[in-house]
Formats: structure tokens, sequence, C-alpha cells
């Protein structure tokens, strides 16, 4: 187990497209990582008529006027700052630059099986599995609680973590209520 966790934390810059958060320094807090479909504010000091909120593309560019499209997915807001900014440079002596996130809408996790309610959630926060389940509505009938499957997709790669709601719910292996990465499926037997 040990072993295929290390592979899988080994994995996790090559998934940077699933990953929301940017590497920091040890004890920093780490970063938010512009998604697709995120709604961005791009206030630029002085320039009224260049300040504005635009929509991550799903293709991950965001439309700006005098640069264009620019790709945005994948950087922090620090540094889309920094690209705009250069960018602007050829238009703008000094320009200043603030970007912030104003909502998140890229977040979306599923649930299918033998739960109340099946569906596809859009959610603004990460929530962890018994959260998901809950937000199901709960488990049905013959539903087997104890061999629940959380489909995780890496390209054409599949990951499957097990959670054993039993055992979760009596304090008992916890560190299965892992908090879901969106795209993630929870499957109920």
């Amino acid at each position: 187990m040990l072993k295929r966790l290390a592979i899988f934390v080994g994995l996790l810059p090559m998934l940077a497209g699933t990953v929301l958060v940017a590497q920091t320094p040890t004890g920093q807090e780490p970063l938010y990582v512009i998604q697709p479909s995120d709604m961005l504010e791009v206030f630029v000091w002085k320039e009224p008529d260049l300040s504005r909120q635009v929509l991550v593309r799903p293709d991950g560019r965001i439309s700006f006027p005098l640069i264009q499209d620019l790709e945005a997915a994948g950087l922090t807001p620090g540094e889309l700052k920094a690209k705009i900014e250069d960018l602007l440079k050829e238009y703008i002596e000094t320009p200043n630059v603030t970007v912030i996130v104003t909502q998140i809408n890229h977040y979306r996790i599923y649930v299918t099986g033998k739960v109340h309610g099946p569906a596809s959630f859009t959610l603004q926060d990460p929530v962890t599995v018994l959260q998901a389940l809950s937000l199901a509505g709960g488990f049905a009938e013959f539903a087997d609680e104890g061999d629940i499957k959380i489909v995780r997709s890496y390209g054409s790669r599949y990951e499957y973590l097990p959670f054993n709601y039993k055992d979760v719910i009596k304090g008992k292996n916890t560190n299965q209520d892992i908090v879901l990465r969106s795209g993630d499926v929870v499957v109920v037997p």
C-alpha cells in the first residue's frame, strides 16, 4: 500500500490538470491553480477600460483587451498577473494588474449506484466521500456499504480507491474518507 501511495504521490506533478494547488515551500499555504470555467476579475490599475470579469474557457484560455487570447488554466493568480503585466508593457508604460478568482465552477463529482439520488454535483468547495454520499441522499436498499469504490481518472488510466462506509463510521480506517477531486466518481454497488 505504501509503495502504491509513493507512486501516486510521485505522479502528482504530471497531473496538473486535476490538481488544484501549486507546490509551495514547506510551511506555506498551497496556492490556488486556475482551472477552466473559473470566473476571474482582472483589474488594471488606472485603466478602467481594460478591467473586467473574464471566464476561463474550456480550452483554458481567456480573452483580454489588447493581448487577445492567453493561457490562464494551470497558472496561479499571481502567475497570470505577471503574464498579463508583461504582455501589457507593449501598450502601457508600467501596468499594475490584480487577478482575483471570483467564482470556482469546475469542481464536479459524481455519485452513482445504490444511493437515493445518484447525480453529478457541481460544488464550490471540495467534499469528502462521506459528504458526497450524504449529498446523494444516502444508501438505497441492498447497497453494499463495505465495498464502495472511488474511480479517479488520469487521462486513459484509472485508479480505484476503496471506501468501507461501515469501518469509517465506526472510527476505523478513517483515512479512507478522502477529499474527492473534480471528476471523481463514487460507485456504490
